[in-house]
């Protein structure tokens, strides 16, 4: 997988967008159009002295000439957010990726989303596409105040379709299932929002009956692996060259192959983003992203190299 170049964005707003939340606008260079995208799309933002953080693309589509991402205050942050919120300057530039999408909306009879707290990102330009093509959907946004409602304008224009829940008013998922929850038939389930939300709302869906494929989810981070990868040794070769490498049990792919020279696209590092998802023709992956759909992790014909693993001797890669 060839590295792709960065592209060069200024900030033209910075603004409050509910409590702790910070809506940046970005143009590109001159006339020039930014890179279209589908809902569930996200860019990684070049931050200095972090590297790459990953945010959700919430501006409107047929804008070409700007984007939108939304930046919660991280009290634990590494540094990202925090950079974003008190350095970055209106009139500053910024090195951005073209956007990917490995959280598309699904095509269903019936949408149901549910965010936890800024986890509403990716899934209002998700709710806005459902309005425009007057599909059946509803949006469950959890919060634990009011003061948090970030997007108030966009998320009043589509109606009665948004019901927020104040935790704070006994309104949280874990004392109330709303009723559409319960009807599994004909729908798809699409959630957004940190690990404990989404753990457990599928564990609800798991009780009434939702099945595997009718869930799709993005997370704020990876999950914990308990996974041992003591004397998890294996091989990879590059398609193109005929090379082997040999991967050691505390060595990532994208590591070795890094080493060796091999050009990988890199960004989050922990198997979330799939900037690194290369072609498999041979061997069965280990996947252990959190990118993948079931479906395409039982194909075993692609892989996510910063983080995933194999389970034979051998894996052949589409390099």
């Amino acid at each position: 997988m060839k590295k792709t170049e960065n592209l060069t964005v200024t900030v033209i707003a910075k603004q409050s967008n509910g409590a702790g939340n910070m809506l940046l606008t970005l143009a590109g260079a001159g006339t020039d159009r930014l890179p279209s995208f589908t809902p569930g799309a996200h860019i990684d933002v070049v931050i200095p002295g972090c590297g790459k953080r990953q945010y959700s693309l919430c501006s409107e589509r047929a804008d070409r000439q700007r984007y939108q991402i939304c930046v919660r205050l991280d009290q634990l942050s590494t540094g990202g957010s925090r950079w974003l919120h008190q350095q970055l300057k209106v009139g500053d530039r910024l090195l951005i990726s073209a956007p990917r999408n490995h959280f598309p909306l699904p095509d269903a009879p019936r949408t149901l989303l549910f965010a936890g707290g800024i986890g509403l990102t990716p899934l209002l330009l998700m709710a806005e596409t459902l309005a425009e093509r007057r599909a059946e959907f509803t949006l469950h946004l959890y919060l634990k105040r009011g003061d948090e409602l970030a997007f108030a304008g966009r998320l009043a224009q589509l109606g009665e379709r948004v019901v927020i829940h104040y935790s704070q008013e006994g309104d949280s998922l874990r004392r109330q299932v709303p009723a559409e929850l319960t009807h599994p038939h004909h729908s798809v389930l699409v959630s957004c929002g940190p690990a404990g939300f989404t753990d457990h709302l599928h564990q609800l869906a798991a009780h009434y009956g939702w099945q595997a494929g009718q869930l799709h989810s993005e997370r704020f981070s990876p999950v914990p692996t308990t996974q041992s990868v003591a004397g998890d040794r294996f091989e990879v070769e590059i398609a193109s060259s005929g090379a082997r490498y040999a991967i050691g049990a505390d060595q990532s792919i994208a590591d070795v192959l890094e080493a060796a020279g091999i050009s990988i696209e890199l960004s989050c590092g922990q198997g979330m983003c799939g900037a690194c998802i290369t072609g498999v023709l041979s061997g069965r992956p280990d996947h252990r992203d959190e990118v993948l759909s079931q479906q395409e992790r039982a194909a075993n014909d692609c892989i996510v190299l910063c983080c995933s693993r194999a389970h034979s001797p051998l894996l052949v890669l589409d390099l």
